[in-house]
């Protein structure tokens, strides 16, 4: 039997650059992933996506336990960075592939800047656009990425950020919310169709 640790593919390195922008979204320059993220953390272009099958249950990843910041949390179903020369949607929708096996249509719902310290190992300060998509495809993990995954309902999220907060990253607990109180008429349309 092959070790899947070695058949998955490594879609993330710590010198890889990431886009610094200012709160307007304007290119400012480049810095390798590891130092965008050292102490308070530099803004960048970041993106995040929730992924629903078509019972309507959302995917959810707790992130490989060697990331920089926050491993071993649940987060949402993907989340990463778009690299130079790259869209931030032609980003999302590789990401998806390489994290997840899964291709699907991303639809945009809106973008915003938050900050956020992980201890004095350092911080997440990004400029992150979120989308949502709708999959039938079965999930494969990428284990160099992820630890295990599920998919949810929206009302069992819902109440495990009320009654574990701890065990999810900054991010998910901020855009959750925001999706459920402005943007699930988008999700309820994607799922209809």
């Amino acid at each position: 039997m092959s070790d899947p640790s070695t058949a998955a593919p490594i879609v993330s390195f710590d010198d890889e650059p990431l886009i610094l922008v200012d709160s307007e979204d304007n290119v400012l320059g480049y810095k390798p992933k590891a130092e965008a993220h050292e102490g308070d953390g530099v803004l960048h272009r970041a993106f995040s996506i929730f992924l629903f099958d078509g019972a309507g249950k959302v995917w959810l990843q707790q992130r490989a336990p060697g990331k920089q910041l926050w491993g071993g949390y649940w987060a949402n179903s993907c989340c990463s960075h778009p690299r130079r020369g790259e869209t931030v949607d032609a980003a999302a929708g590789r990401r998806l592939h390489e994290e997840l096996g899964v291709n699907a249509d991303l639809t945009f719902l809106y973008r915003f800047e938050y900050h956020a310290r992980f201890g004095d190992v350092g911080a997440e300060h990004e400029l992150c656009s979120v989308y949502v998509a709708q999959s039938d495809t079965p999930v494969a993990a990428n284990v160099n990425e992820i630890a295990a995954s599920q998919a949810v309902s929206p009302q069992t999220l819902d109440r495990e950020l009320v009654d574990n907060p701890s065990l999810y990253t900054p991010w998910l607990k901020l855009e959750w919310p925001r999706i459920r109180a402005e943007h699930w008429h988008t999700i309820e349309a994607l799922l209809a169709n």
